[in-house]
C-alpha cells in the first residue's frame, strides 16, 4: 500500500538558539537526511521547511503563516501533496532514530482507525504518526483557526490507534544537550 509523508523541518528551533534543525548533523548525516531515510518507502515527500539541498527528491514548501506551529506546517504539507488519497505519513525532522520499520508498524496499526501514532516511554504522543487523509480532512480547522493551534486538539476527534515506541526511536533534538545525548 502506497502512502505519501508530510516531514515538518520548518520550526523556530528556539532551543537550539534558531539553528536550521534539518541542517544539524548526527553521526555526520543531517537531521532531514535520517528523516528522508525514515518515508524511503513514501511514493511522495513534501518538506514543510526552507529549501536545502537533499539526497532523494522531495518538494519544499513553507507553511502560511510562517512558523505557525505544528498543525498550520502539517495542513500546508498535506495540500502540497499532488496524489493526497490514502494514508499519510507525519514526522518532525527532528527524530533521527525512526525507520521505514516504525512507519511499517504504524501504517499496520492504523488499519480499522483514522491512524496511529508513535508513542514515548511515558505514554505521549510523539510528532511521528500516520493519518488517514480524508479523515484528517474532516477535522481540518478554517486557515484562521490553524496558527499555533495544538497538534493534540486538530488530532483529539480522530481515532489514533497507539503504537510505543522500540528503542530510541521517541528520541528528538531540542536542544544542543539532546544532541550531544544522542551521540553517547
Amino acid at each position: 500500500m502506497t502512502f505519501s509523508a508530510v516531514v515538518l523541518a520548518g520550526g523556530v528551533a528556539a532551543r537550539l538558539d534558531g539553528a536550521d534543525k534539518a541542517s544539524v548533523e548526527l553521526q555526520g548525516r543531517t537531521l532531514l537526511t535520517w528523516a528522508l531515510d525514515a518515508v524511503l518507502d513514501a511514493a511522495e515527500v513534501v518538506v514543510v521547511g526552507d529549501p536545502v539541498p537533499t539526497h532523494r527528491p522531495v518538494s519544499f514548501v513553507r507553511e502560511d503563516p510562517r512558523h505557525g506551529g505544528p498543525v498550520a506546517a502539517l495542513l500546508t504539507g498535506r495540500d502540497a501533496l499532488l496524489d493526497a488519497r490514502g494514508t499519510v505519513a507525519v514526522l518532525a525532522c527532528d527524530m533521527p532514530f525512526l525507520t521505514p520499520h516504525t512507519f511499517q508498524r504504524l501504517r499496520a496499526a492504523a488499519e480499522g482507525h483514522d491512524g496511529a501514532a508513535l508513542t514515548g516511554p511515558d505514554g505521549r504522543r510523539q510528532l511521528a504518526m500516520v493519518l488517514d487523509v480524508a479523515r484528517l480532512d474532516a477535522v481540518r480547522p478554517g486557515l484562521e483557526e490553524q496558527h499555533n493551534l495544538a497538534l493534540h486538539r486538530l488530532l483529539a476527534p480522530l481515532d489514533l490507534a497507539a503504537v510505543p515506541a522500540k528503542g530510541r526511536e521517541h528520541r528528538d533534538v531540542d536542544t544542543w544537550a539532546d544532541l550531544r545525548d544522542l551521540t553517547t
